[in-house]
């Protein structure tokens, strides 16, 4: 069975990215979960660092905000951060992922093994690369 994937139309166009159901389980289902409550729909992405990452998913809109619950990190040594790789950003405290999340623009090999990557982006690479700050989630849905 093929893993789901996850399409995101923002106001530049979309991409989708596959999920690592099976490598990343509580990541991926939390992911889902939000995704298919519409909690993601029209929140932007706030963080914008070149050459490195694309960040949104805070319904703050700022970086400081997240959803009603928190989940373990979760690290698979085979899931590394290589270029369009998705991950889910977290404060301090390896365990305080919630609901933002990034996809990395270039490899950026020092968060492995400190964040949770639990998917890869397999089209729109393009529009990742184009999104800034304050650019919106117009609707994420779930392809299974």
């Amino acid at each position: 069975m093929s893993n789901p994937v996850v399409s995101i139309a923002t106001n530049k166009g979309r991409f989708r990215f596959e999920l690592y159901t099976e490598k990343a389980p509580i990541t991926t289902a939390n992911f889902i979960g939000l995704a298919e409550s519409g909690f993601y729909n029209g929140l932007t992405f706030h963080r914008y660092e070149p050459g490195f990452v694309i960040q949104g998913g805070d319904p703050q809109g700022d970086g400081t905000g997240g959803s009603e619950k928190t989940i373990p990190l979760e690290i698979h040594p085979e899931l590394r951060h290589i270029e369009g790789a998705v991950g889910m950003a977290r404060s301090q405290d390896p365990n305080s992922a919630s609901c933002q999340f990034y996809v990395t623009l270039a490899p950026a090999h020092f968060l492995d093994e400190n964040y949770a990557v639990f998917g890869k982006v397999t089209a729109g690479m393009d529009v990742v690369r184009s999104l800034r700050a304050g650019d919106r989630m117009e609707k994420v849905t779930i392809e299974r």
